[in-house]
């Protein structure tokens, strides 16, 4: 009996923590998901996108899947411990044990996209470039989305503030200015050529691909943290399986 409270407890603590990680990454599924100003959001004004780098803007969808299956295998394990029922332990270990086998996948996924991240944002640069010089300054969508891009990351243009040489917003009324995120100084209305040249703002490429890889960083530890909890929920709930049958 004592065996079998403790089991219960450490079902409490598994779970209990699977459920918290489940809401944790449900709500960073959502937030990336309204996000409307995501740098991802820009692909949808250049050509030629590689495939493999356009499907990230269905992270979000991912995300809340998995957020919300792990929401439900918490509840459910901690049920199945509590009302001693083995139909739940058995659905709650074949539920992880699937979770469990996608994650792997998805790991290894992941690692394998951060190493390739710079060459496929690399490969963009052109288009995206001229994507830039063609309409920025031109079509309100695509200029307000590189603005609030290069105000949330503190980035000018893909490369630096030749980016926009030629651009609609560079010729307008021949005054040869920049976007004012291109230039450090605050509670500017303009910034010149000579301007921008000396703040040297950081490229939102560099920006872009930093991101990626700290958050693919921060992701895959808490993929670890989380696939540890499974595993011990699955052995826990293993054994209150074989213990319930037992004194049945």
């Amino acid at each position: 009996m004592c065996c079998s409270g403790f089991l219960k407890i450490m079902m409490f603590v598994f779970n209990g923590g699977i459920f918290l990680a489940g809401a944790a990454i449900l709500g960073v599924g959502i937030w990336v998901k309204v996000d409307s100003n995501s740098l991802f959001g820009l692909l949808d004004n250049v050509d030629n996108v590689p495939p493999e780098l356009s499907q990230l803007v269905y992270v979000s969808y991912l995300l809340i899947g998995v957020g919300a299956v792990l929401l439900i295998i918490g509840f459910l394990g901690c049920c199945g411990a509590m009302r001693e029922s083995r139909c739940m332990l058995l659905t709650f270990f074949c539920i992880v044990l699937i979770i469990f086998l996608v994650e792997v996948a998805g790991a290894v996924v992941l690692l394998v996209f951060r190493n390739v991240a710079e060459d496929l944002l690399k490969g963009l640069e052109k288009d995206v470039r001229r994507s830039i010089r063609k309409e920025y300054g031109d079509k309100e969508g695509l200029t307000s989305l590189w603005n609030t891009t290069m105000e949330q990351f503190k980035c000018c243009g893909y490369n630096n503030y030749t980016d926009f040489n030629g651009s609609p917003f560079n010729l307008k009324d021949g005054k040869n200015l920049y976007p004012t995120m291109c230039c450090n100084s605050t509670n500017i209305n303009t910034c010149s050529e000579n301007m921008a040249n000396t703040s040297n703002v950081e490229g939102c490429f560099s920006k872009l691909l930093d991101w990626i890889q700290s958050n693919a960083t921060i992701i895959a530890a808490v993929a670890l943290g989380i696939v540890a909890l499974e595993i011990a929920a699955m052995v826990v709930s293993m054994v209150l399986y074989k213990n319930i049958g037992s004194k049945a």
